[in-house]
C-alpha cells in the first residue's frame, strides 16, 4: 500500500512538471503583434559600415592580373649523360663520352607545352605589367589573365637579382595603378595585399607593415648568377602561392610593394611560423619600369658575332673556360656563371689591367658574359687599341685553393683593359 501511494505521488509530480513546461513554452511562443514585428524589421536605409580598406580595394582590385608561365617539356627519349664529369672549377666538360649534342633529348623525344605555374601581376603603365622574375622564369610562352580571359604577353625587361620582371600586353585597356613611395613607409602602417593565390582571383588580405629593410637572401640571383641579398618589407598580411607578383597597397590605393615570398613552418627549424611575408619595395622596381618604358628593356641575349677585324685578332691574353653550372657552388648561387680565368699571359693586356687567375668574367662593356663563347665572340669583334670595361668576380686567394663547398665571400671588381694583337693566339 505504501508503494502504491509512493508511486502515485511520483507520477503526479512528473505530470505537474510537464504541464508547467508546456504552459511556459506556450507563453514564450505566443505570436507578437504586427506593430511589434514591424519594430524589429531591418530598415532599408540601414547604415552600411565600411572598413578603411574598402575604397582602396575597389580602386585597385581590377588592376591586379594573373600571369601564366608555359614551358616546353621533353618526354621520352634517352641519351648518355655523365653525372660525375667535371665537378671542379674552370673545366668546360659536363657530359660524358658518347653524348649526342645534336640531339640532347635522345631518340624518340617529344616536346609538349605545359603550364609551369601561375602568379600575379600589377598594371603599372598602359599595356605594361609588373611581376616577379620567378613567376616568368624559363617561360617559353606567357599569358596575362583578366576576368578569365587570356592575352599573350611579351617579356620586356627582367632583373633576376631583385626578382622583378615587366611584361607588355598589346591592347591592354586596364588603367594602371599609382606608384607610391616605399621610402616613406613606417612600421605599423596598413598593408593591403591583392593577388591570385591558388587561382582565386582578386583575393584581398590585410595586415600591417611588420618591419622594414629585412635582409633576405632568396633563390633569386644577380645578373651574373650569384645569389643576391635584398632589403624587403615584412608584413603579416597573408601571402600564399599565386600571390607572387601581385600588389601591396596602402589605404590610399598606391602600390607600395610587390609580394614575393612567405615563410612557413617548413622554412624554419621545426618552429611554428605564421604571418611572415615579404614584399619588394616599389622604389626598387621603379628603375626597371622606367628603363622598359624608355625602350631600354634589359632582356639579355648573347652578343652578336661580327666579322673578325683585319690585321689580327685583338686579345686580352688569357685562357678561359666555362664555369660548371652543375657544381654545387654555381647551382646554389654562391658563385656566378661566367668565363673562368685559368691562365694570364705575362705582359698581356689582362695582366696590365690586373686580371688574375681564378677571376670570373661576368660582364664586358655592359654585356653579360655567361660562357666563354660570348666572351670570345665579343672580344674578336673589337679592334686593337679598343678599351673594354670588364666586370669580374674575385674570391680572395682565388678558387684553386678552395676545398669542398666552403666558398669564401668574394666581390665584384670593375677593370679596364686595352686590347692588343698578341703573337700567340689562345682565347
Amino acid at each position: 500500500m505504501k508503494n502504491i501511494k509512493k508511486n502515485f505521488f511520483g507520477y503526479a509530480a512528473i505530470a505537474l512538471t510537464l504541464v508547467m513546461v508546456t504552459v511556459t513554452a506556450f507563453a514564450f511562443s505566443t505570436p507578437v503583434s504586427t506593430a511589434e514585428a514591424e519594430a524589429v524589421t531591418i530598415s532599408e536605409n540601414a547604415t552600411i559600415v565600411t572598413s578603411p580598406f574598402t575604397a582602396a580595394v575597389q580602386q585597385v582590385r581590377s588592376k591586379v592580373v594573373g600571369v601564366n608561365n608555359y614551358t616546353e617539356q621533353m618526354t621520352g627519349g634517352s641519351n648518355y649523360y655523365n653525372p660525375f664529369g667535371s665537378f671542379g672549377f674552370g673545366f668546360p666538360f659536363g657530359y660524358g663520352y658518347g653524348y649526342d649534342y645534336s640531339n640532347p633529348y635522345g631518340e624518340g623525344g617529344e616536346s609538349k607545352e605545359v603550364l609551369q605555374g601561375s602568379g600575379s601581376g600589377v598594371v603599372v603603365a598602359k599595356g605594361y605589367v609588373l611581376t616577379n622574375y620567378h613567376v616568368i622564369e624559363d617561360a617559353t610562352r606567357l599569358e596575362v589573365v583578366i576576368d578569365e580571359q587570356t592575352y599573350p604577353a611579351q617579356l620586356m625587361g627582367t632583373e633576376e637579382a631583385t626578382d622583378l620582371a615587366v611584361l607588355y600586353v598589346d591592347g591592354l585597356t586596364v588603367e594602371p595603378v599609382v606608384l607610391g613611395d616605399s621610402d616613406k613607409l613606417m612600421i605599423g602602417d596598413w598593408a593591403i595585399c591583392i593577388g591570385n593565390p591558388l587561382g582565386f582571383t582578386g583575393t584581398t588580405t590585410v595586415g600591417v607593415i611588420s618591419a622594414l629593410n629585412r635582409e633576405v637572401t632568396g633563390n633569386a640571383t644577380d645578373a651574373y648568377g650569384k645569389r643576391a641579398t635584398n632589403l624587403m618589407i615584412q608584413t603579416d598580411a597573408a601571402i600564399n602561392s599565386g600571390n607572387s607578383g601581385g600588389g601591396m597597397f596602402n589605404v590610399a590605393g598606391e602600390l607600395i610593394g610587390i609580394p614575393s615570398l612567405k615563410y612557413s613552418s617548413g622554412s624554419g627549424n621545426g618552429a611554428s611560423i605564421e604571418g611572415i611575408g615579404m614584399a619588394i619595395p616599389v622604389n626598387v622596381a621603379k628603375p626597371l619600369i622606367q628603363d622598359v618604358l624608355a625602350g631600354k628593356g634589359n632582356v639579355q641575349s648573347a652578343p652578336a658575332q661580327e666579322s673578325l677585324v683585319s690585321g689580327g685578332k685583338p686579345r686580352l691574353g688569357v685562357s678561359v673556360s666555362n664555369m660548371n653550372t652543375s657544381h654545387y657552388a654555381v647551382a646554389q648561387g654562391l658563385l656566378p656563371k661566367g668565363a673562368y680565368i685559368s691562365a694570364v699571359e705575362e705582359g698581356s693586356p689582362a695582366e696590365k689591367a690586373g686580371i688574375q687567375v681564378g677571376d670570373i668574367v661576368v660582364e664586358i662593356d655592359g654585356s653579360i658574359i655567361s660562357n666563354t663563347t660570348q666572351m670570345t665572340s665579343y672580344l674578336q669583334s673589337k679592334q686593337a687599341g679598343d678599351v673594354v670595361k670588364i666586370k669580374l668576380y674575385r674570391v680572395d686567394g682565388g678558387l684553386n685553393n678552395v676545398e669542398g663547398n666552403d666558398i669564401p665571400k668574394g666581390e665584384y671588381i670593375d677593370l679596364e683593359a686595352t686590347l692588343a694583337v698578341l703573337d700567340e693566339v689562345q682565347q
